[in-house]
C-alpha cells in the first residue's frame, strides 16, 4: 500500500501511450495501487525510447513508474470475467479507447457501473464523443496543430513549428489527473460514483485560449485571438556579449528599477507604465536586446538579481538533472529495480501530513498477472504469464 493522499484509492488503467499513463503515474506517485491492464502485445510505448531492458524504454519507464501489470486478453470470456473481477474491487476505471471500442469490448461507462456502481469511470479521448470528430484518431502533434501551437509559433519565430515537448498528452494527461480526483472528491461527499469525459483536443482549445482568446471574446470582438506579449517578434533570450539570459522587465516597479541602473539612451521615453509598454511590447523588447548585448551573462544576472527582477540562464534539459535548487531538498527519488538503481523526476508538489513518494519502477510486462489474479482468486493462465 502506497503512502500519500490517494492511499487507499485502487485504479484500473487501460491507458496506453502518455496521456492516461501520466494521470496514472500521478495517482501511483500520490499512493494510489494502479493496475495497469495491458494486452499481449503491450503498451506500444514500451518500445518507442532507449531503455535498459528490452520493452523497457525510458518514457514508458518514467509514466508508468510505480504501477503493477497485468495482461489480459479482452478479446477472451477470461480476460473480460478477470476485468470485471478486478472492476469490482476498484475506485477508479480509466481507458484510452475510443468509445465505440470500449462498448464492444463490453467495458463502456453503463456495463462498468452496473458492477460497481460508486466507481469513477474517466475516458480519455483525443475529441469529445459529444462532438463530430468523436471518432477520429489523435496523436499530440495533430492536436497541437489544431489547438493553435504552431500558429502562433509562426507569429512569434515566422516558422509553424511545434513545441519541443508533448505538450498536449502531459496537459491532458493532467486534466485527467484533476477532472478524476474533483470525481472522487464528490464520491466523498456524497456516495455517487460517475462517469467522466477527458478530450485532448477540447483540453488544448481550453489551454490555448487562456491567453489567445483575448479581445476576440467580446461582441463585436475587440481584436485577433491572440495574445500579443506572447507572440511578438522580439519576445525570446536576450542574446549577451557571451550566451543569453532570459529576463522578464514586466511591472512598473521592476521597469523602474531597471532603467534606472542601466540607464539606457531611451531611459527617459514614454515607457514608464505597463500600458503604455503593452501597447509597444514588441519595440520594447527590441530596445532591451539592444542593451542586453552590451554586458556578459553572469553581469546581467548579477545585476538583475539585485534589482529582484526575474532572470535566469539558458539551461539544457541535461542540466536539468544536476540542478543545485532541485538536489538540493532531494527532488530526485533513486529506487531500486530490476534493472539497477533509476533516479526518477520527483513529485513536484508537497503535502505537510500526507506526503507521496515514487513507489517504485516500471513495471515488466505482464510482470503482476499471477499476483493481482490470485488476489481475486482467479487462476492465472499460461498465456497470461510474464
Amino acid at each position: 500500500m502506497g503512502k500519500g493522499p490517494l492511499a487507499g484509492i485502487r485504479v484500473v488503467d487501460l491507458t496506453a501511450m502518455v496521456m492516461g499513463p501520466y494521470a496514472t503515474q500521478i495517482m501511483a506517485d500520490m499512493g494510489a495501487d494502479v493496475i495497469k491492464v495491458e494486452t499481449p502485445e503491450g503498451d506500444g510505448v514500451r518500445d518507442i525510447s532507449v531503455g535498459p531492458a528490452p520493452r523497457m524504454g525510458g518514457v514508458f519507464y518514467n509514466v508508468n513508474r510505480g504501477k503493477r501489470s497485468i495482461v489480459l486478453d479482452l478479446r477472451t470470456e477470461d480476460g473480460k470475467a478477470a476485468l470485471r473481477a478486478l472492476v469490482a474491487t476498484a475506485d477508479v476505471f480509466i481507458h484510452a479507447m475510443r468509445g465505440k471500442a470500449i462498448a464492444k469490448l463490453g467495458f463502456d461507462y453503463t456495463a462498468v457501473a452496473a458492477i460497481n456502481p460508486a466507481i469513477i469511470y474517466t475516458n480519455c479521448y483525443g475529441y469529445s464523443r459529444r462532438g463530430p470528430n468523436r471518432d477520429l484518431p489523435a496523436y499530440d502533434d495533430t492536436i497541437q496543430a489544431e489547438c493553435g501551437i504552431p500558429y502562433v509559433q509562426q507569429l512569434l519565430t515566422g516558422r509553424a513549428d511545434f513545441v519541443g515537448t508533448i505538450m498536449a498528452d502531459k496537459i491532458a494527461g493532467l486534466t485527467a489527473l484533476y477532472a478524476t480526483t474533483m470525481a472522487l472528491f464528490h464520491r466523498e461527499r456524497t456516495g455517487e460514483g460517475q462517469e467522466v469525459e477527458v478530450a485532448m483536443f477540447e483540453t488544448m482549445a481550453s489551454f490555448m485560449l487562456v491567453e489567445h482568446a483575448n479581445g476576440a471574446m467580446f461582441s463585436p470582438p475587440l481584436g485577433a485571438a491572440h495574445y500579443p506579449r506572447a507572440v511578438a517578434p522580439n519576445r525570446r533570450p536576450y542574446k549577451t556579449r557571451d550566451g543569453y539570459v532570459a529576463a522578464l522587465i514586466y511591472n512598473d516597479k521592476h521597469w523602474a528599477a531597471f532603467v534606472g541602473a542601466v540607464q539606457p539612451p531611451w531611459a527617459g521615453d514614454d515607457l514608464r507604465t505597463l500600458a503604455q509598454r503593452a501597447a509597444r511590447i514588441d519595440e520594447v523588447y527590441g530596445r532591451l536586446a539592444e542593451i542586453f548585448a552590451t554586458r556578459t551573462t553572469a553581469e546581467w544576472l548579477d545585476l538583475l538579481r539585485d534589482l529582484h527582477i526575474p532572470a535566469s540562464p539558458l539551461r539544457t534539459t541535461d542540466e536539468l538533472l544536476v540542478d543545485p535548487h532541485l538536489n538540493a531538498f532531494g527532488y530526485f527519488e533513486t529506487v531500486d529495480s530490476p534493472h539497477g538503481k533509476v533516479r526518477f523526476p520527483g513529485i513536484p508538489t508537497w503535502f505537510s501530513r500526507s506526503p507521496g513518494a515514487v513507489a517504485g519502477p516500471a513495471p515488466m510486462l505482464g510482470a503482476d498477472t499471477a499476483a493481482i489474479l490470485a488476489e481475486l482468486d482467479l487462476h492465472c493462465p499460461a498465456s497470461a504469464r510474464a
